[in-house]
């Protein structure tokens, strides 16, 4: 039995959860979600749990059982309390600001570089070095927030560039001088 895929899942009281076949469907305070599931797996209900079930012991069942599970928590999380991501932007002059609904991040370019805004995301910068990626879909949290850092990902001479907040970035020594 996968042990991720064996726990229930328990549903706070803001949040309602609707199953109809292989997709489900959750909404809450801070928004709503909708995802289709494979048929294979079996996703129940009862009062405020949820529970994910396999047909049987093969492979692709036990991968697909843990994943459900998981994708599942993360829609009833999302729509509850959401998710968010904190990027730190690191060097003289490296900084961002919103422009509307738009991120606007000056990070050493002859240009600014625009990140325009995404649907279901929210971006905050509450100070110029910091930005703040919310959102109640984990994966499409991520992904922003992955982007934003591929902007300028931090190098490893100087530290310089955009990394997530608690982020180590291992430091190399330059070459010095023989006199």
């Amino acid at each position: 039995m996968s042990r991720v895929g064996k726990n229930p899942i328990s549903v706070p009281a803001s949040v309602q959860v609707t199953i109809d076949g292989s997709t489900v469907r959750t909404k809450g305070p801070r928004g709503e979600l909708e995802k289709k599931f494979s048929p294979d797996i079996t996703i129940r209900k009862d009062q405020d749990t949820v529970f994910v079930e396999r047909p049987t012991d093969s492979k692709r069942h036990k991968s697909l059982h843990g994943l459900t599970r998981s994708l599942v928590a993360n829609m009833i999380h999302g729509v509850s309390t959401g998710f968010e991501k904190t990027l730190e932007i690191v060097g003289v002059g490296y900084r961002a600001a919103l422009k509307g609904s738009n991120l606007e991040i000056q990070i050493g370019y002859s240009h600014p570089v625009t990140v325009a805004k995404t649907e279901g995301i929210e971006l905050e910068v509450p100070a110029p070095n910091r930005i703040v990626v919310k959102g109640v879909d984990k994966q499409l949290v991520g992904e922003i927030a992955a982007e934003i850092r591929e902007i300028r990902r931090p190098e490893p001479y100087k530290g310089k560039g955009i990394r997530y907040a608690g982020e180590y970035v291992p430091r190399k020594v330059g070459k010095t001088a023989t006199a």
